[in-house]
């Protein structure tokens, strides 16, 4: 198959954040084994459309941990307090808190860059949940990520509650793949007396739908509810503006759409109201920094989120994500990141929908002939980020995994979720239109090629 761009595309991606592709290092369609791709496309970058499960390596991220590992070979303990480069290892974790602030709208008081998403989702949970005999409930999205889940129901098993009486997990109406804004509203009002906490994902890790942040948020609030967020998959994708909403907490990740690296370092927000909440499970990391080397037995808390640090970062996690977070600062911020992210995005909804074999997802439910395709992410820019989900139809007959298998085949990189979803997303830092026009055109032929070997009545 060989790539087109259509006249298009060539305006559209004449934007100023085009040129940082260049800031990452894209796969070869022979490093990724793109069997089916030509000899001489081989050596040529692939169609990485998966920054929502992991980001591309940024170049600059690459020479910062060079850098380290050199500061560390000729430096060694030193580097904490005499830094070559002047990136004081003591403080290394200050170098994220300016840009953390900025991508999810806080002040830098209030965000940590620290742990592991689950790990900082227990934290805040312990700090945050305090269920009473009439208030204990949390409320959140049904299939939630599965660490959140095991998170929730380990969290009120230890109070003492069953995880079926103490969990209110919110499913969409039959007939539809994401949830309505007023229901979740509508359960908080109804229910909101017993509620301790209200925590959904800012964008659903499956579904793709961005949920109305503000809204709930403020609908919690006004029930007493305390308001935590999980923003995996929003931090670095969506506008946030954590402060201003009033949201209590929130954790994240970043090796998805903020190209971290795998595994890579947490982050987490605690607003500033609940800057002297009490630090149930100290460590050295958040103790006051002008004591901290003088190794006073009592502890006494930084204010606000990064007295919940405890152990020193990984440096070399911390320059990771640094590299890929002085990007985003180039390239404008989050509200250019999102202006370019919605056109691409809605780019590649444009083409799927021109498809033959693209069916409304409302029909989806319904029986189809042959084999089809549909976006149930919501339709709404306003109500996603760039991440779109594919269902393939007939659902259950096993066509997913043999279009997948078609696309990574050819080069075109996204990722399943079972049992018929494959997601796709463009990433505004580094993917382009023509990645995009491939992606489909790539797709088309491969569900044609399914088609044609046919669909077994059971998978």
């Amino acid at each position: 198959m060989t790539n087109t761009v259509t006249e298009d595309s060539k305006h559209t991606d004449e934007d100023v954040l085009s040129k940082y592709r260049d800031e990452f290092v894209v796969p070869t369609f022979r490093q990724m084994k793109a069997s089916a791709v030509s000899a001489e496309l081989a050596d040529t970058p692939c169609t990485y459309l998966c920054g929502n499960s992991l980001g591309l390596l940024p170049k600059r991220s690459k020479k910062l941990v060079e850098e380290e590992l050199e500061v560390w070979a000729t430096r060694a303990v030193e580097g904490h307090f005499d830094h070559p480069l002047g990136r004081n290892w003591m403080y290394i974790a200050d170098t994220v808190h300016p840009h953390f602030a900025k991508i999810v709208g806080a002040r830098e008081s209030e965000v940590a860059c620290m742990g592991t998403l689950t790990a900082n989702l227990h934290l805040m949970l312990n700090a945050f949940y305090k269920p009473t005999a009439g208030r204990y409930k949390i409320l959140c999205e049904a299939k939630a990520f599965p660490s959140d889940q095991y998170a929730f129901a380990t969290q009120v098993s230890s109070r003492g509650y069953h995880p079926n009486d103490a969990i209110i997990a919110l499913s969409p109406r039959a007939g539809e793949y994401t949830l309505r804004t007023e229901d979740i509203i509508s359960t908080i009002k109804r229910e909101g007396a017993q509620i301790a906490l209200v925590l959904f994902s800012g964008v659903q890790f499956y579904t793709g739908q961005w949920f109305a942040m503000k809204d709930i948020t403020a609908a919690a609030k006004a029930q007493n509810c305390v308001c935590g967020w999980d923003l995996a998959h929003a931090v670095g994708n969506v506008p946030l503006s954590l402060h201003d909403w009033d949201v209590d907490f929130a954790v994240w990740c970043t090796y998805k759409y903020l190209n971290s690296g795998p595994g890579g370092i947490g982050g987490l927000f605690v607003h500033e109201k609940w800057a002297d909440l009490p630090v149930l499970e100290a460590g050295w990391w958040g103790h006051d920094p002008a004591t901290r080397f003088d190794m006073p037995p009592t502890f006494k808390a930084i204010r606000g989120a990064q007295g919940f640090q405890q152990s020193n970062p990984s440096v070399l996690a911390v320059v990771s994500l640094l590299g890929s977070l002085q990007i985003f600062a180039d390239a404008g911020g989050m509200p250019a990141v999102r202006a370019r992210s919605e056109r691409l995005t809605g780019h590649l909804e444009t083409l799927i929908e021109r498809s033959n074999f693209y069916v409304p997802p409302e029909k989806s439910f319904q029986a189809v002939e042959g084999v089809k395709v549909t976006i149930i992410t919501p339709a709404n820019p306003a109500e996603r980020g760039a991440q779109l989900s594919l269902v393939f139809l007939p659902t259950g007959r096993g066509v997913m995994p043999r279009v997948l298998k078609g696309l990574e085949a050819r080069g075109v990189v996204g990722d399943s979720r079972k049992p018929d979803v494959i997601r796709l997303a463009p990433a505004a830092l580094y993917n382009t239109f023509e990645d995009v026009e491939r992606a489909v055109a790539v797709l088309d032929e491969v569900l044609a090629e399914v088609e044609k070997e046919g669909v077994p009545q059971h998978a």
